[in-house]
Formats: structure tokens, C-alpha cells, sequence
């Protein structure tokens, strides 16, 4: 859920009755009279879907088969707007009759910041693919299809035919690349015009990192699809004249998520040994003393018993005690800008040594799902608390929790107080008033706020209206320079942020101001990061975590356009970011360490590493991914550092990172309430290398 900011990222005859009407199905009728007589008889099938994201409807998917000789012709337009950005896709697809693929091209854009440009041909013996202009040759394999990501759905509705068709394999490859799985999971009955329809659900894995959820009918038509966009956002498809189900089908979804995340859980067993002594360590508590070389730590009953000098600790004779020479011990991570949009989130971040995650806006029945079933135990992750998430009426607008009046305002801050989140979070679409209304209710129930700022205000309004935390460092930039007119470019705001002179009276205000209301921000840096990546400066010279991540995700994550103008911009942006960020610190305002997802696990070690470059001791970049987040939302006396008395979050390092703060990515080993994970088990159990 990214904020927008500059980017240059470039991710035979019987088997008609299968492949289209079957027992009673009626065809989705022609758009318009003109397509119908344009397309004439050759149009065999044609159908529409209305996008989703966050369950607010979008945008429209629609889709031509004709047939075209001794081949099968599909044409497919994929659009949506999300946040005022507009996401065209196109996509053509030729086939045999049993839907072996001839050729397939897609072309267009799959969210805000990526694009797509591929394409395949078969030929007799070998397929030749194009990635943009590139063009690669390969051996014909015996069994594919061609599709690319999760868009258009059209294409995950014909693959699923010719999974059907051809004996539903365990895994079929694709291409222009990857290999899927496709699972039966159940059937469901929804209502449509006062009629029980029953559907067959399936999960696919393989297209996107994750598991996605889909619904067919008897006549495999798909009706559903519930999946993650380009960028990792809840993204629904539900074909026209189902859309009363949308919300039985996000429901239906989390439920079959938490089945499938209790399922990875199964899989990792976890050392639950009571008590457990980790012996010989060098021990960072987070307070911010010196590291302890030779360290004890004991945990009994999932809290820390004794923490310090081995000298100082007595080992219970029936403790399981644990070699940790040459190990460093840390409180568990934070990331304070976390969507947890999948369930294979939790085993990511627990890999990554995280054991709490402040969600900063999700789906509510979701999240409060997830949430629930870790914190019973029926499924692994990390502690969540949850801000939940609002918007008003606009052109940026997100979701469905849509607040344009005091009133709504009070009832979404009464929901979500109800269902046990800690903060409020603010989208870009919220009002002033709505503003106020939001914190004033929140801080009368013991809530905070955080969020954006939304359009036409600036940081100065929404702090003075209450709200307690900024989200994202390019709003403090923008009350760093001197106020630009009301008609300003984009362009001419880029260029205002990369020239502040932080000593200017500007600058020096804004810090002042935010130090005197106490404001906390979350800068994501990580994520601005990537907006200067190009072919000369690949992500991964940066961010190495990516040669690790799921083959899938690692493609979209590499996809970077040559260098131009706006990244020499971004690169002039983001040196300015780590700038404020440092001066930011450096006047006691509070920083605390989160991603906003970009590559899962490995990124908040990124934003810990950049902090340290923005002037930040090891120590103090440490400190802003534990104990000043759980100091920020009130939870300091039960987490944030190895102490006495504390829930045993730790994480185990194989280095030092006071002697170098990369070292901060060798996480063995991960505890959560006193249960210890070796960390390459988790990363494989969702498809990432250790």
C-alpha cells in the first residue's frame, strides 16, 4: 500500500462442452449491439469482470474468445485507477481447441509502479519469449500454458480449463516462466437473485508469491477471484452479476487462508523447551547499555526469566540450554509499517527475526482474522497490532471504510476500538474536520493516529488536529521547503524536495514543531529506495535480499527500466530523505523502523541499515526496530527488550551488527513467547532461500 511518489520501475470437438456452456450455463451476452454485429458469429464466448481493491470496486476486466479457424482467439482489456493512477492491461491469447497455447502477448502496466511487455510463440519444437525487446529461445516442453501474474483473470480462468482438460496435473509449468499449482479446496453456496448457486473453489499457487483463491461454476466459468495485485494489495475480481457475493468470497477466502497458513504451521514444529537457557551470547538488550559479551539468557513459561552476564544467571539443572558462542542476541524486531495481505506474511517475518508488526491498514475481516488465529496459536506469525484504516470520498480514495462525516468518523473509530486495534490510520482522502473528529474520538477511547496527510493539507494541519504519527518521510519534506503555489507541478515539488537546506528557517520550523507535539515517524525508506533503481543500479546492489525471495516475486521485483532524468531525480530525493531522517533524529524526534512490504523480510533490515547511514549508531538504528516502536505504542513494559519479566521475543543473530550493521540480516534463529524457529526452515516454507 505504497504511497505514490516518484517511481521508474518497470511485472477436439467434445471439448467445447467443457470449455465454455455446460449443464445449463448461459453465456455472458455481447457488451453492445455494435460488438455483437461486428463480431458476428465468430464470437463464442465473451464476459466481464469488475476489479476490486480493498473490496472498493475499481476498474473492469473484459474478454472476446472467438474462433478463428482451426484456433481458438482471445482478447482481453484489463483497467483500473487505483489512487488517481490509471493501470491499463492487454492481453491476446491463440490457442488450439484444447486450448494449447499457439501464442500470448501482454502488454501494459499490472499496478502503480510496474509495467509488463512479454510475449511467446509456439512453434513445432521450440518457444521463442520476449521479455520487452529481448527475444530468448527454449525447448517446446510437453505440457504448458502461457500466462504471466494475476492479471488479467481472463487468463487464469482459461488456464484452469486447460488444467481441467488435460488431466489436472500435480503442477503445470508455464510460461514465459514459473510452474503453478492448482488445489480443489470445497465448494460454496451463494446467493444470486434469490437463487443457491454452489461453486467450486480452488487455490493456485505460483503465479503471484501466495496463494490466491478462485471460483468456478459448472460450466468453468470463473465467477471469482480473490488474489494480491503487482504490489502486494488485496485485489478481487468477481465476474458481472456476482457482486453481492464480494463479501462471501473475501470471508470464504481468509477462512481458507488461515486453513492453509495452520497447514504451514504444521510444518515447522518449533522448540517449545521449558525452561530454555541460550548461554555464551553477546546480549543486546535494547536498552541501550553496552552489549554483554558471554551472556546468559533464560526463558520460563515464555518470559525472560534472567538476562546478563553468564556469571550473574543460574541455569535451572533441568533447562535445555542452548551453545550460543559466537551468536548475538537481540530483542525481536519491529516493523511499524506492515499489511499483512497474505498469510505467508507470518512465516516471512518471523524468518526475518520479527515478532511484532504494527499493520498499518488492511481488510477488517481479515486482519482480524489473522490476527486472532496467531494469537490462538492456530497459525504462525508475529504479534499484530493493527491501525486500522479510513478514507474519505476523492480521487485517491482506498477501500470501503470511507469516512466524509463526524459521524462516520465515530462509528469506524468505535469498530475498530471494538475489535482491539491501537490506532487509527489516515488515508489520503480524509477532510479536516474528519480529520479532528477521528482523533478526537480515538484519544477519547485510548487510541492513537497515525497515517498520511491526506490532499490539500500538510502535516502542520492534521498534527495540530490531533493526529499523533506521520506515515512515510515525503510528507515532512513537504513542510521542509518554502509553500509552493496551489497549481504546482508534481515535477516542481520533486525538485523543491531534492534542493531543502535543512538549516533554512523552513526546515528548522518544521523540526521544532514536530518536536514539540511529539510526532513519531515511520520514513519507510526502504521502499523510496527503490525508486532510484535502474539497469546501472539494479535493486539488488542494494537490496541483496532479492536474489533470495520466491522465483515469482523475484522477477517483478528486478524488472527496472535504464537510467533517465527521474532517476537521476530520485537519486537526488533520497539523499535528501536520509538527510531529514538524520536531522530528524538528531532533534530527538522519534523514528521507528518500518517497510510498507516491498521485499518481504529482507527489506527492514534495509530501513535499519539506512538509518545507520542517515547518522543513527548501530545501537540507536537497533532501538528504532524495538524498543522505541513498543515505547510508541504503549507496550514497553511487556516488549522491546531482553529484560526480566518481558515476553520472550528474541531474536539470534550469527554476528555482531555494532561492529556492522549488515550483520543484522544473519538471523538464525527466531523466539516468539518462548517457542524457538530455526529461520531457514520459515523461509523455505514459503518458497524463499535462507
Amino acid at each position: 500500500m505504497t504511497v505514490p511518489r516518484l517511481r521508474i520501475r518497470g511485472v477436439a470437438a467434445g471439448f467445447c462442452a467443457l470449455l465454455f456452456c455446460a449443464t445449463g450455463v448461459t453465456q455472458p451476452q455481447a457488451t453492445s449491439p455494435q460488438a455483437s454485429s461486428t463480431q458476428s458469429a465468430q464470437v463464442i464466448e465473451q464476459g466481464k469482470f469488475t476489479l476490486h481493491k480493498f473490496e472498493q470496486p475499481i476498474g473492469q476486466e473484459t474478454y472476446t474468445i472467438s474462433r478463428d479457424g482451426e484456433s481458438l482467439a482471445v482478447k482481453m482489456d484489463f483497467k483500473f485507477t487505483d489512487r488517481g493512477t490509471e493501470v491499463p492491461l492487454t492481453a491476446r491469447f491463440r490457442s488450439a481447441n484444447d486450448l494449447t497455447p499457439e501464442q500470448f502477448e501482454i502488454k501494459g502496466r499490472n499496478s502503480r509502479q510496474s509495467s509488463i511487455d512479454e510475449a511467446v510463440e509456439v512453434q513445432s519444437d521450440k518457444v521463442r519469449l520476449r521479455d520487452r525487446e529481448k527475444w530468448a529461445e527454449a525447448a517446446r516442453p510437453g505440457q504448458f500454458f502461457t500466462i504471466a501474474g494475476y492479471a488479467p483473470a481472463t487468463m487464469q480462468m482459461l488456464m484452469f480449463r486447460f488444467w481441467v482438460a488435460h488431466g489436472s496435473p500435480a503442477q503445470l509449468d508455464t510460461w514465459p516462466s514459473g510452474r503453478v499449482k492448482i488445489e480443489p479446496r470445497g465448494q460454496d453456496t451463494i446467493s444470486v437473485d434469490g437463487k443457491d448457486v454452489t461453486l467450486n473453489r480452488y487455490t493456485v499457487e505460483g503465479l503471484i508469491w501466495g496463494r490466491e483463491t478462485l471460483w468456478f461454476d459448472a460450466g468453468r466459468n470463473l465467477i471469482g477471484a480473490v488474489t494480491v495485485d503487482a504490489e502486494f494489495d488485496h485485489f478481487e475480481a468477481i465476474r458481472d452479476g456476482y457482486e453481492n457475493a464480494l463479501g462471501v468470497f473475501v470471508g470464504e477466502a481468509g477462512a481458507d487462508g488461515m486453513a492453509a497458513l495452520a497447514d504451514i504451521s504444521k510444518a515447522i514444529s518449533g522448540s517449545h523447551a521449558d525452561p530454555l537457557a541460550l548461554v555464551g551470547a553477546t546480549l543486546i538488550d535494547g536498552t541501550g547499555r553496552a552489549a554483554a559479551s558471554d551472556a546468559t539468557v533464560l526463558i520460563e513459561h515464555g518470559r525472560i526469566a534472567a538476562a546478563g552476564p553468564r556469571k550473574g544467571v543460574e541455569v535451572p539443572k533441568n533447562a535445555t540450554v542452548v551453545d550460543g558462542r559466537g551468536k548475538t542476541i537481540l530483542p525481536g524486531l519491529w516493523d511499524m509499517h506492515a499489511h499483512f495481505e497474505q498469510v505467508e506474511w507470518g512465516p516471512i517475518y518471523l524468518a526475518a527475526g520479527v515478532t511484532t508488526i504494527r499493520d498499518c491498514g488492511n481488510e477488517f475481516e481479515f486482519i482480524t482474522a489473522v490476527r486472532d488465529a496467531i494469537a490462538a496459536g492456530r497459525g504462525l506469525g508475529p504479534r499484530i497490532l493493527a491501525a486500522g484504516i479510513v478514507d474519505g470520498s476523492g480521487p485517491q480514495q482506498l477501500g470501503v471504510q470511507r469516512v466524509d462525516t463526524p459521524e462516520q468518523a465515530k462509528m469506524w473509530v468505535d469498530r475498530y476500538h471494538d475489535a482491539g486495534f491501537q490506532q487509527m490510520k489516515i488515508y489520503s482522502s480524509v477532510k479536516l474536520e474528519e480529520v479532528k473528529a477521528i482523533t478526537e474520538e480515538a484519544h477519547r477511547l485510548g487510541m492513537s493516529v497515525t497515517g498520511h496527510v491526506p490532499g490539500g493539507l500538510d502535516a502542520y494541519q492534521v498534527i495540530e488536529a490531533g493526529q499523533d504519527q506521520i506515515n512515510h518521510i515525503n510528507y515532512i519534506a513537504d513542510i521542509m521547503h518554502p509553500p509552493l503555489p496551489k497549481d504546482a507541478k508534481p515535477l516542481d515539488r520533486f525538485n523543491a524536495t531534492a534542493n531543502i537546506d535543512i538549516d533554512s528557517p523552513a526546515a528548522q520550523k518544521a523540526i521544532a514543531f514536530l518536536k514539540e507535539h511529539g510526532t513519531v515517524l515511520d520514513p519507510t525508506l526502504s521502499i523510496f529506495e527503490f525508486s532510484t533503481a535502474s539497469t546501472a543500479k539494479p535493486p539488488e546492489s542494494f537490496e541483496p535480499g532479492i536474489t533470495k525471495v520466491a522465483p515469482e516475486l523475484r522477477e517483478q521485483l528486478l524488472a527496472v527500466g535504464p537510467p533517465s532524468p527521474s532517476s537521476t531525480l530520485a537519486e537526488k530525493i533520497f539523499a535528501k530523505d536520509l538527510e531529514i531522517v538524520g536531522a530528524l533524529h538528531r532533534a530527538g524526534i522519534p523514528i521507528v523502523a518500518g517497510t510498507d512490504q516491498m521485499v518481504p523480510g529482507h527489506s527492514l533490515y534495509r530501513e535499519i541499515e539506512l538509518y545507520v547511514q542517515a547518522g543513527f549508531t548501530p545501537m540507536e538504528a537497533i532501538q528504532a526496530a524495538t524498543i522505541v516502536p513498543a515505547r510508541v505504542l504503549h507496550v514497553d513494559k511487556e516488549l522491546g527488550t531482553v529484560e526480566p519479566g518481558k515476553r520472550a521475543d528474541l531474536t539470534i543473530l550469527d554476528g555482531n551488527p555494532l561492529e556492522s550493521i549488515h550483520n543484522i540480516r544473519k538471523v538464525e534463529f527466531v523466539i516468539v513467547d518462548g517457542t524457538m524457529y530455526r529461520c531457514a526452515e520459515l523461509w523455505r516454507s514459503v518458497g524463499f532461500e535462507p
